[in-house]
């Protein structure tokens, strides 16, 4: 069993996470659970991991069929309502945040990422403030590592840049950031690790320029596995 790091509801070490107020993605839904299943004794918490491998097994698989079928324009239009639907969970998280006025910009954004990671993701995060301009955790725990193989990762970077979207509309810092990946657990590490850190102005997006990237890899994967 994992003993390290922080799961949905629990506390963080700084001081200023007590006094923040962040919001809770498809709450209403999550309200009618508790009324409705989690108290029976009959219901085992499992079945919600099986649903959610269920859904994000359509999901990529919708992705590669709209690849294998359009195209780059399948691939566009199953990526851009990935980005809606991360836009929507970003959304619903921060533009009813209560923060205290001493809150530094990247503490801000390290808890909006605990939030995101523990709850939209229900995944175990061990968080850090690195510096007052940087900010990084590691994920010893995704529902996905068991099912998703490396690249089928890359339908996590749409659904990121739809909460990033979000972030950015509705943060009160007007702070914008670079996020870039060093290492995931479908490739073999021992934990997805993730780097936050302030964007320099004129810099280029690391995030999107690498999803480019791959976009471009998944195309030619296609390409290749039609000429067999």
């Amino acid at each position: 069993m994992i003993k390290e790091g922080i799961l949905k509801g629990a506390d963080r070490k700084e001081e200023s996470w007590k006094n923040t107020k962040l919001g809770e993605p498809f709450k209403e839904a999550l309200d009618q659970f508790r009324k409705d299943a989690l108290g029976r004794e009959d219901f085992d918490p499992t079945a919600l991991l099986q649903f959610g491998l269920f859904m994000s097994m359509a999901v990529i698989n919708m992705l590669k069929e709209n690849e294998a079928s359009f195209g780059i324009e399948g691939q566009k239009a199953a990526n851009k309502a990935l980005i809606k639907t991360g836009y929507d969970v970003g959304r619903q998280i921060i533009e009813k945040a209560e923060v205290p006025p001493d809150i530094s910009p990247i503490e801000l954004m390290s808890f909006l990422t605990t939030i995101v990671n523990t709850q939209a993701w229900t995944s175990i995060e061990d968080p850090r403030i690195d510096a007052e301009d940087k900010c990084s955790f590691d994920i010893l725990w995704c529902p996905l590592q068991n099912v998703y193989r490396a690249f089928d990762c890359r339908v996590q970077r749409y659904l990121v840049q739809g909460i990033i979207d979000a972030f950015k509309e509705f943060n009160p810092t007007g702070k914008d950031y670079q996020i870039e990946f060093t290492k995931t657990i479908p490739a073999g590490a021992d934990c997805c690790n993730f780097v936050i850190t302030e964007k320099k102005p004129g810099e280029p997006d690391i995030w999107e320029d690498y999803s480019k990237l791959l976009e471009q890899r998944a195309l030619k994967r296609m390409k290749k596995s039609k000429e067999r």
